[in-house]
């Protein structure tokens, strides 16, 4: 099994460059947001591993929302970000593109304040690949080769499978034998392509369960410590809850307009929000842990095609910025906006409130993990208001849905069984 890994570069950009950027960026995509996966300047479709990319400009509207406090608004810089999720390590992915596109992504970096022409670009993009504090990915291990080969495999089968109806139980077993036979045959003479996977990199495994033992023992050791003070956090939290101000105006049209001409060109969408975190130390030490545990379910517990309820989400991450003083949040997923968002408000409600209600703003809520965005409209009003329109987004397999993807996989388990039953074979044929 091949893990999967993400990269988020993030640079400032020179004040009197962006315009000049922006126009670059442009030059990159086939159709509005959507990468041209040949283009010249970074050609995403030459590097196998990359799953999803994008060059997002992080230009924050609401860096003014924090005057609520009565704080003055910061005076931080407009940044570059790209980012990246591949198969494999992310340093490596990076490396490649290096080796393939280094022209191109000089030319792009070249806007950044602090990119030197001549400079060693890998170790300045890996200076500026920012931690990620926390991530999910649908299902570890299934890679762009397997995506794209078991969609050919999908194709061939729907082509050549008989359709006619069954005349007993066993007809659907003599089928599937027949397309046993075929895919063999196509296999052998090179005319399809099943590359088994690669085998579980050691180190990948030895650090994932290093990873498992110290969290535990971490948790152990500090829950004495949050029993005893988790009256106090709880009166803490509901003083906050009911203090916060609440910032959720209905978002401008031109904002609207500009994000809904970026989305539907493909059945995958991507999101791209940014935003300032509530001050205090409290919040940010409960935003900190929050991520910690999104980090600790998505690596252990999420990671068969499942995040919670919701299974439309191909890769999704949570970026601290600018010290923690705001959060960069990127996913693709599968359908339309409203879609996505109304299957978070109707299956995971709470966690939407754990994992943003920590940001300035956000709906009221009560104990954590009621209300908030249960608020349907103050929740859609905030997330559009927060939300990015994203430049430049690449997708390396346009058209597939993680529907289709599981549906495919199951094609070619179905093959590489011994022998079916009837019913199995049955329930086989069907997803052809």
């Amino acid at each position: 099994m091949t893990p999967q890994g993400q990269f988020t570069v993030v640079a400032p950009i020179a004040a009197d460059r962006e315009p000049q950027l922006r126009s670059l960026l442009l030059t990159m995509n086939a159709a509005p947001g959507i990468a041209d996966p040949g283009n010249d300047i970074v050609p995403f479709a030459q590097f196998p591993q990359l799953h999803f990319a994008r060059f997002v400009i992080l230009d924050d509207p609401t860096l003014g929302d924090i005057e609520v406090y009565g704080l003055a608004r910061p005076r931080l810089p407009i940044y570059l970000a790209f980012i990246g999720d591949c198969d494999g390590a992310a340093a490596d992915c990076l490396a490649d593109m290096v080796a393939t596109a280094a022209a191109g992504l000089r030319r792009v970096f070249g806007f950044c304040t602090d990119f030197q022409p001549d400079g060693d670009l890998l170790a300045w993009l890996r200076a500026h690949d920012l931690p990620i504090a926390a991530s999910y990915v649908n299902w570890v291990g299934r890679t762009v080769r397997q995506i794209k080969q078991e969609s050919a495999l999908q194709q061939v089968l729907s082509a050549r499978v008989d359709r006619t109806p069954l005349e007993s139980p066993d007809d659907a077993r003599t089928r599937w034998r027949e397309m046993v036979n075929f895919v063999r045959t196509e296999v052998d003479s090179r005319r399809l392509t099943l590359t088994p996977p690669d085998p579980t990199p050691l180190s990948w495994l030895l650090a994932k369960w290093m990873n498992l033992v110290v969290s535990l023992l971490v948790s152990l050791l500090a829950m004495p410590f949050l029993l005893v003070l988790s009256p106090l956090l709880i009166l803490q939290l509901r003083r906050l809850e009911r203090s916060d101000p609440e910032i959720c105006p209905r978002p401008a049209s031109d904002l609207l307009v500009e994000l809904q001409t970026l989305e539907d060109q493909d059945v995958t969408n991507q999101y791209t929000a940014f935003g300032s975190g509530k001050p205090g130390v409290f919040r940010r030490w409960l935003i900190t842990v929050v991520f910690a545990v999104i980090q600790f379910t998505a690596r252990y517990l999420f990671t068969r095609g499942y995040l919670g309820r919701v299974q439309t989400i191909h890769f999704a991450r949570w970026v601290f910025v600018d010290n923690k003083r705001r959060v960069l949040f990127t996913s693709n997923y599968d359908g339309g906006h409203q879609a996505y968002m109304d299957d978070f408000i109707n299956k995971v409600a709470w966690g939407l409130n754990v994992a943003f209600s920590s940001g300035i703003g956000w709906p009221h809520t009560d104990f954590l993990l009621a209300r908030g965005a249960r608020r349907e409209s103050c929740f859609k009003y905030f997330q559009r208001r927060h939300q990015l329109p994203t430049q430049v987004w690449y997708k390396a397999y346009p058209g597939l849905t993680l529907c289709d993807m599981e549906c495919n996989a199951r094609i070619r388990q179905g093959l590489e069984r011994h022998d079916l039953s009837a019913a199995q074979a049955l329930e086989w044929l069907k997803l052809l």
